[in-house]
């Protein structure tokens, strides 16, 4: 079915679209070899989506969620691996323009224009083995010294690292007073005491080479540690920003790539003239129904976030409902592929066509932040009046946040 878009989202799709094909010719390669798709970026800068987040007044094109998402869906269908990289630099420049245009921050002004200027890439890493990734914690360190803090840890799943010249990074601070708080830090990725280990070898989105980073002792100035809150809680500014952002632009990803392979299946079986089998047709009709509900949520997500629905006192019930659209989207992918074996048949089981690479990327997605068990549970006990942590609210969330027993 043809999407609605307006003139802005459709222009952008249009010229998404053109780079989705062209990534399309040479994924096949980046994911036998394990490597990263340094042209794609290279394309992505000079068509300007590297900084279609950053507020117009700064030097950028000045999206916001609406525009993104469908960009971010057009480029999965070509490529699974760059779309869910770009996503790590557009999101959280997206996440800080807001802010910006509401508090005039300097600090993220200059941020900003470095990355309109295409002096900046971002990644955001904050996973790590054995920690929920759900922003209330972290195992890295942050140890006060004079000026700021250092930080020494290893980090999971840090996408964009390959490319990125900044990130965003959590600590664990125990010596702060009140109880241990989480800072949420910016750190240059040049800087000598970070480290990128090759460790990515993966079932899928192998492109995205989402190796670890090592932190030993990174210096982060005082002005750098971005937030903070007490951990173990939930807080309306990571909602506002982390949640609320990087959870629709996921799901675009996953929806994009199960898009891409119903188009794929589609052409196949058009030029096999099986489109009048009435098992072909059932499938496909299946699989865009789950597409167009994953698409249908996400875009009344995007109005949520808008109309400021999201970020109200329920803290905790923002934050289920950032995951209930990820979940959704992720799961309705990985169904889209499983329906779409029944039509194509061996070759969703050739390497040398598309399809067995998209269904390896799509299943990324049911554990991917936040994961299906954390959401479900989330979900449920949103539902259920049960607090699963206290939360920080809007009026209170700050440096100056105090834990709740």
């Amino acid at each position: 079915m043809k999407s609605r878009l307006n003139d802005e989202q459709a222009k952008l799709v249009d010229r998404a679209g053109e780079l989705a094909d062209l990534f399309a010719t040479r994924a096949i390669e980046h994911d036998r070899e394990n490597t990263f798709p340094h042209e794609n970026y290279a394309d992505l800068r000079d068509a300007g989506f590297l900084r279609m987040s950053v507020p117009t007044e700064l030097g950028g094109g000045g999206a916001g969620l609406a525009e993104i998402v469908p960009v971010l869906e057009r480029l999965a269908m070509g490529d699974g691996s760059t779309a869910l990289a770009v996503t790590m630099h557009i999101s959280p420049l997206g996440q800080w323009g807001n802010i910006w245009r509401r508090t005039g921050n300097p600090r993220l002004a200059e941020l900003l224009t470095l990355a309109a200027r295409d002096e900046l890439v971002w990644a955001s890493v904050t996973a790590e083995l054995g920690v929920v990734n759900d922003m209330t914690d972290a195992r890295t360190e942050a140890v006060r010294v004079d000026g700021g803090y250092r930080l020494t840890g290893r980090k999971s799943f840090a996408t964009n690292t390959s490319v990125a010249t900044h990130c965003s990074t959590t600590a664990r601070f125990e010596g702060a007073d009140g109880g241990p708080r989480l800072l949420l830090c910016r750190i240059s990725l040049s800087d000598p005491s970070v480290t990128v280990h090759q460790t990515w070898d993966t079932l899928g989105m192998r492109a995205t080479q989402s190796n670890d980073l090592e932190l030993d002792g990174v210096f982060v100035p005082e002005e750098d540690v971005v937030h903070s809150l007490p951990v173990g809680h939930f807080d309306a500014r990571v909602l506002e920003t982390v949640w609320a952002w990087a959870m629709p632009a996921f799901a675009a990803v996953y929806t994009g790539i199960a898009a891409g392979a119903l188009s794929w299946t589609v052409d196949q079986v058009v030029r096999r003239g099986k489109h009048t089998d009435p098992l072909v047709q059932n499938v496909i009709g299946e699989c865009e129904i789950l597409l167009e509900s994953s698409r249908a949520l996400i875009h009344r997500h995007v109005d949520d976030v808008r109309d400021g629905v999201l970020t109200g006192p329920e803290v905790q019930e923002g934050v289920a409902r950032c995951g209930l659209v990820k979940y959704v989207a992720s799961n309705n992918a990985a169904a889209v592929m499983r329906q779409l074996v029944e039509v194509i048949g061996g070759a969703s089981y050739t390497r040398s066509l598309p399809f067995e690479r998209m269904w390896r990327d799509v299943q990324a997605g049911v554990f991917m932040p936040m994961p299906n068990a954390t959401a479900r549970r989330l979900l449920g006990a949103s539902v259920l009046g049960v607090e699963l942590a206290p939360s920080i609210g809007p009026d209170e969330t700050g440096h100056d946040s105090r834990a709740k027993s």
